[in-house]
């Protein structure tokens, strides 16, 4: 942790900006596909659970490779793979774009994982070791706010351009913005380097494998398995189910992609209006009600979302669940920050890997439940899962610190 006043450098305040620049890329491409799955299930005449591995197979890898990038990131520089992942996507944003086949594009999604996995993980952890804890929580909004407008940014770009220029036109807008942000983010990096001295790394416990003893140690920690395994239900019933919003309102109310790709994104919007609101709300609420209120308020708006029979009440209600869904999301993000703060990398990377294979596993029983029981169903059960676990986790927090003394 860092000691000393509770001050950030123009320095620091640059990096941090375009690190939210980097995250705005990394989520804007996890999102991107959501409003396209009606499309390239025609082009490719697949089905709807088929061509959603374009968004599951994304969460598995980028799940699988926040094990590979935590050590990475403390042994190479946080930062500076977060630059060379930001500038990878590119070459999986390039064969997006001549993808030929869906195995193609599934393989080119793949790839972009493999680069975007590194970002939002590293630029966290990148914080929490150069901003003192009196200010982190703020500078993690900042942070945050880059990671909600990509929501916003990835669904409604991905319906707009498949509605108009065509699909592939939005994996070559990505491929000129990680192209963008890797080559500025390359640029701060020499000059952070020219401006201080490299900091040594950080010896882990017991060498070199003392990767696999924090890890072991954070998963075997009462608080930490409770963190995780919420996380883990909250990516497959909030981002995962979220994935098929975009259908059901082009299916059921007649939207057009581009439309419902709009709608859609006021859940991002919702985001953005919780970070600005959040010095306000979180020392009014607490962790406790902003848990319980967010989850509650996710709740009802989804089910408007499910059961509307007309398209209008679906703006207000998207707005509102996200703004509900970052309320708990954020009170997540804190505690998984400070699960471990001597392995801060190692614990919020297996954060990010848990809620990514939810995400997965949400957007594969999602897409394969909705042609048994109907996108109304499906959208009506994953709220109702996101609210108990939201209550549960509620609950979590009164007896937190009982569960922490079990976790070393």
């Amino acid at each position: 942790m860092i000691t000393g006043p509770a001050t950030i450098s123009a320095s620091t305040r640059r990096s941090v900006l375009l690190l939210s620049f980097a995250t705005f890329s990394s989520m804007a491409a996890q999102r991107l596909c959501d409003a396209m799955l009606p499309e390239l299930s025609r082009e490719f005449s697949a089905g709807l659970a088929e061509v959603a591995q374009v968004v599951s197979v994304f969460a598995v890898v980028y799940g699988l490779c926040q094990l590979f990038y935590g050590p990475l990131g403390d042994r190479l520089g946080k930062f500076r793979v977060v630059t060379w992942g930001t500038l990878g996507c590119c070459v999986g944003s390039v064969l997006a774009v001549f993808a030929a086949s869906l195995d193609m594009l599934v393989l080119a999604r793949m790839l972009t994982a493999l680069g975007a996995a590194a970002i939002i993980p590293l630029s966290l952890a990148w914080i929490g070791d150069a901003v003192a804890y009196e200010l982190r929580q703020e500078t993690l909004a900042r942070v945050g706010l880059g990671t909600t407008l990509g929501i916003t940014g990835g669904q409604l770009l991905g319906g707009v351009f498949t509605d108009t220029l065509g699909w592939r036109w939005a994996f070559a807008f990505m491929t000129l913005l990680f192209g963008v942000v890797g080559l500025l983010l390359w640029f701060d990096g020499r000059r952070q380097r020219s401006e201080t001295p490299p900091l040594a790394p950080q010896p882990m416990p017991g060498g070199r494998s003392g990767f696999v003893q924090q890890a072991l140690q954070i998963v075997t920690g009462r608080w930490s398995r409770v963190v995780l395994i919420v996380a883990l239900i909250e990516g497959a019933s909030g981002f995962g189910v979220l994935a098929i919003w975009a259908s059901h309102l082009h299916h059921e109310l007649g939207l057009s992609l581009s439309a419902a790709g709009a709608v859609v994104a006021l859940f991002g919007l919702g985001g953005m209006v919780y970070m600005a609101v959040a010095r306000w709300l979180i020392p009014r609420l607490g962790e406790h009600g902003l848990a319980r209120s967010g989850v509650a308020l996710l709740g009802l708006s989804s089910l408007v979302i499910a059961f509307t029979p007309v398209w209008w009440p679906s703006v207000p209600a998207s707005l509102l669940a996200g703004f509900g869904f970052f309320m708990f999301h954020n009170t997540m993000q804190t505690n998984a920050t400070q699960m471990a703060p001597a392995a801060r990398g190692t614990a919020v990377s297996l954060f990010a890997s848990f809620l990514f294979m939810g995400q997965s596993i949400g957007v594969l029983l999602a897409a394969a439940l909705v042609g048994v029981l109907g996108s109304t169903t499906v959208i009506a059960l994953g709220s109702a899962v996101l609210v108990a676990v939201g209550v549960y986790f509620s609950w979590a927090l009164g007896r937190r610190a009982v569960l922490m003394q079990g976790a070393g």
